[in-house]
C-alpha cells in the first residue's frame, strides 16, 4: 500500500514520515512547495506521479488567533484544500484520512465530548476546520475524520516548545488554568493514523467515519506546564528556579475565543480500532530527551497565546 501524506513538514508530518521509516512503508510526504492542497493542478499532478492508495492528510492552518485576521486563508487551507483533496480522493476510489481538532467545539459540556455531540466551534480556526469536516463528509464516503488536542512534537511550535523557551528567558511563567483538555504527541496520532490505514479494507468499510483520540490524563494548561518543567528538571534540562503563576482565560489576552473544555473521549476509536489510551507523560519524556542531549529548544519568538491549540 502506497500511503501519501500532505503536510509533511509539520508537527504530524513529520512525524508520519518517522514512523512511515521506522516500519519501512511506503509512505510519501510531501512539504506544501510540493502539494499545495489549495491548489486543483497541484494535488493532480501528484496524484498522477505517486498513484495513492490512500492520503493522509496532516496539512492545516493551525494559527488559532492570527486565522481571526487572516479567515480568508484558513478557509482556503482547511476547508477548499481539504474540499480539493476529497474530490481527488473520490476521483481516484481511495480512503482520506483527515485530522482536525477539539476547537470544533464550544467547551460548554461538563464531561468529555463524544463524537455524536455537537459541533459549535467559537473561533475563526474552529468554524474553519468545521467546514473542512463538513465538506470531506459531502464529497468523499471512504474517510476518517480524527480529532486531537494540545499536539506537541519536534517539527513546528506547539505549547512545549514555547514554555520551554520562555523558561530560558524569565523567571516567572503566567499559564491559563481554567482550559482543559488532554496533550497529544504527534508521535502518538501518527501510530494512530497508520494502525487505521493499515487495517483491513473489508473492516475499514465499516468502520468511515468521525473519531476522537488525544492522551492521557486530562489536565490544564497550568498543569501541563508545571509538568513540563518538572520534567525537563527531572532530566537536568535546566529550569531549576522557574515559577509558574495560574491565571484565568480572561487575564489573558487571547485574540480567539478558545474552549474551555477540550477533553475528548476516545471510546469509540478504542471500540471499533482496538487503540487504547497512552499517556502522554511518557511522550513528553521521549520528547525531552533530545533536548537534555542538545540544550536547544525552539529559537523562534512565538507569543505564548499562540500555543494555546
Amino acid at each position: 500500500m502506497r500511503i501519501l501524506v500532505t503536510g509533511g513538514h509539520g508537527q504530524v508530518g513529520s512525524a508520519l514520515a518517522q514512523l512511515g521509516k521506522e516500519q519501512g512503508l511506503d509512505l510519501i510526504t510531501l512539504s506544501r512547495s510540493e502539494l499545495d492542497i489549495t491548489d486543483a493542478v497541484s494535488i493532480s499532478r501528484a496524484f498522477n506521479k505517486y498513484h495513492p492508495d490512500l492520503l493522509i492528510n496532516a496539512a492545516a492552518y493551525t494559527a488559532v488567533d492570527k486565522a481571526e485576521s487572516e479567515p480568508e486563508l484558513a478557509y482556503a487551507i482547511n476547508a477548499k484544500g481539504v474540499g480539493l483533496l476529497a474530490e481527488a480522493c473520490a476521483t481516484s476510489n481511495i480512503p482520506m484520512l483527515h485530522i482536525s481538532t477539539d476547537y470544533v467545539f464550544d467547551g460548554t459540556k461538563a464531561t468529555p465530548y463524544t463524537e455524536e455531540d455537537q459541533v459549535n466551534p467559537l473561533s475563526v480556526y474552529g468554524k474553519s476546520k468545521e467546514a473542512g469536516e463538513s465538506i470531506l463528509r459531502e464529497k468523499l464516503y471512504q474517510h476518517i475524520i480524527l480529532r486531537t488536542s494540545w499536539v506537541f512534537g519536534e517539527s513546528g511550535n506547539n505549547f512545549v516548545k514555547t514554555i520551554l523557551r520562555l523558561a530560558q528567558e524569565r523567571n516567572e511563567l503566567s499559564v491559563v488554568s481554567d482550559q482543559f483538555g488532554g496533550p497529544t504527541s504527534a508521535a502518538s496520532i501518527a501510530e494512530v493514523l497508520i494502525n487505521i490505514a493499515l487495517t483491513s479494507p473489508k473492516q475499514l468499510k465499516n468502520h468511515w467515519g468521525t473519531y476522537h483520540f488525544c492522551q492521557s490524563p486530562f489536565v490544564s494548561w497550568f498543569e501541563f506546564a508545571a509538568a513540563i518543567i518538572e520534567n525537563a528538571k527531572l532530566l537536568n534540562c535546566g529550569y531549576e528556579f522557574i515559577s509558574i503563576k495560574q491565571i484565568s482565560s480572561d487575564e489573558y489576552a487571547f485574540k480567539a475565543k478558545r474552549p474551555q473544555n477540550s477533553r475528548l473521549s476516545i471510546e469509540k476509536l478504542s471500540r471499533c480500532f482496538s487503540i487504547q489510551k497512552t499517556n502522554w507523560d511518557s511522550s513528553l519524556k521521549n520528547f525531552l530527551d533530545p533536548v537534555k542531549k542538545t540544550n536547544s529548544v525552539m529559537k523562534k519568538k512565538q507569543p505564548i497565546r499562540d500555543a494555546f491549540s
